[in-house]
């Protein structure tokens, strides 16, 4: 039935075999790793090298990029005793049972949900440029592959939201306001007049072309971050390139002071947090700024371009900066390394530190807390201090919800785990207790209207 291989050409097949594969392994690793890229053929090595764990994932039933690791399989939804204050979450999760990201609205003192939002992202995007940073949009950021980011009850009961584009949708989810001037990433914080702030890319870069390179779709050149404000009508009103303020503030060493290596993302900002009154260290409308590859939080002031305070302290690879009172800030300590192998891993656990503008000292926050029960995501994560002591933390790598109260004991935890029993992706959930965010909270309820099915 087989014919018979002569046995000199098995041996050759297999003597030109190891340097084929050999070839292969480097031009997958010089794709993943390297500083040289070989253009098609080291892209088309690496997309052949991960079809077997695309099977997988497709036989599995995970979408990939949005589910993670499934550290608590003992874990599923809320666990523990709900709050005894008023207060409530905007979850943003990617609902694996529906292959979607959603925002739901939760009471706090029972876990009920009061609403959801579920918008229609590929009708939206049909309206968005396909330029620039949007050229592949539709691919990238359909409604199977995204998550609305760090979501905010506005005034007026719009919910806004990152998507690439900044957008605005009501109690239907229909789409009320899109702003895709720029793409939009990170962060959503709103100041005293209710203008938003929110990170934006640059682009084109507005550095030389031959220092910065300029198609960043295409894995070709800098990324450039930008601080963005926007009326509450969606009208910018502010937009400066970080890069070039770095460079006016004479700041130049932490954009390209990284001796032979060229760093694609030199600042990765991650938050704005606007300050919202007069004090001894900052005055109303400057604003807090998490860089997470400088790992470092600035205070920058628009109104004369300067970056009046710059700190690197102990703490690396950070997100999430807030104003306690008028002499603290908290900052969410990811503690992240990169090793030599490229992998990512957080040295011990996360944490949330203090900083006092008075004594210049640090102080750690329900530290024990955290390293009791294992708080450690690699990426994102935030934490909020609320008045009365309580500590909320999101664990974004492993879609892992934690509220500690005052004395550091665990009360509640969600964990983001679809019918199938795998774990999701959550998108910088946003707690509301301040009086301001339950009368918002309140008067959307009262007057959300009805929806059509």
């Amino acid at each position: 039935m087989f014919k018979k291989i002569e046995i000199w050409i098995l041996y050759l097949i297999v003597l030109l075999g190891i340097p084929l594969t050999i070839g292969f392994g480097f031009l997958v690793r010089q794709e993943l790793v390297g500083s040289a890229k070989f253009g098609g053929f080291s892209k088309i090595a690496l997309f052949l090298s991960e079809i077997p764990v695309q099977i997988k994932l497709i036989a599995s039933g995970r979408n990939d990029g949005l589910s993670v690791d499934d550290r608590f399989p003992m874990l599923d939804g809320f666990t523990g005793i709900p709050n005894s204050n008023e207060s409530y979450l905007l979850l943003s999760r990617y609902n694996g049972d529906i292959s979607e990201g959603i925002v739901e609205l939760i009471d706090l003192t029972n876990f009920k949900v009061l609403h959801t939002w579920n918008p229609d992202i590929d009708k939206f995007n049909k309206s968005v440029r396909k330029v620039g940073d949007f050229k592949y949009i539709e691919r990238d950021h359909n409604n199977r592959r995204t998550l609305l980011e760090h979501p905010k009850l506005i005034a007026g009961g719009g919910l806004s939201f990152n998507s690439s584009p900044l957008r605005v949708i009501d109690g239907c989810s229909d789409l009320t306001f899109q702003n895709d001037d720029k793409y939009f990433h990170h962060s959503i914080e709103t100041d005293i007049e209710g203008n938003t702030w929110v990170p934006s890319n640059i682009y084109p870069q507005t550095l030389p072309e031959k220092i910065v390179g300029r198609d960043v779709t295409d894995e070709g050149g800098t990324y450039e971050d930008g601080i963005t404000k926007l009326s509450p009508s969606g009208e910018i009103l502010f937009q400066r390139s970080l890069t070039q303020i770095f460079i006016d503030n004479h700041l130049e060493n932490q954009l390209f002071g990284y001796g032979h290596h060229y760093m694609r993302d030199p600042l990765h900002l991650n938050d704005i947090q606007p300050v919202d009154f007069d004090g001894e260290y900052w005055k109303k409308g400057d604003v807090f700024l998490s860089l997470r590859n400088q790992s470092t939080i600035a205070l920058y002031r628009p109104s004369t371009n300067k970056i009046i305070w710059n700190l690197k302290g102990p703490f690396f690879n950070q997100h999430d900066v807030d104003i306690l009172d008028d002499h603290r800030i908290s900052i969410f300590n990811n503690r992240m390394q990169k090793s030599y192998n490229e992998k990512l891993n957080v040295d011990g656990n996360n944490e949330v530190i203090i900083y006092n503008f008075k004594t210049g000292q640090y102080s750690l926050y329900l530290n024990d807390s955290l390293i009791k029960n294992d708080v450690r995501t690699k990426n994102g994560g935030l934490s909020e201090i609320l008045p009365n002591g309580d500590l909320f933390i999101e664990e974004s790598n492993y879609a892992r919800t934690l509220y500690f109260n005052s004395d550091g004991s665990l009360r509640w935890t969600h964990v983001n785990r679809a019918g199938n029993g795998i774990v999701y992706r959550v998108g910088w959930s946003r707690i509301l207790h301040t009086d301001k965010d339950i009368k918002i909270t309140k008067n959307f309820l009262k007057s959300r209207g009805k929806c059509d099915e």
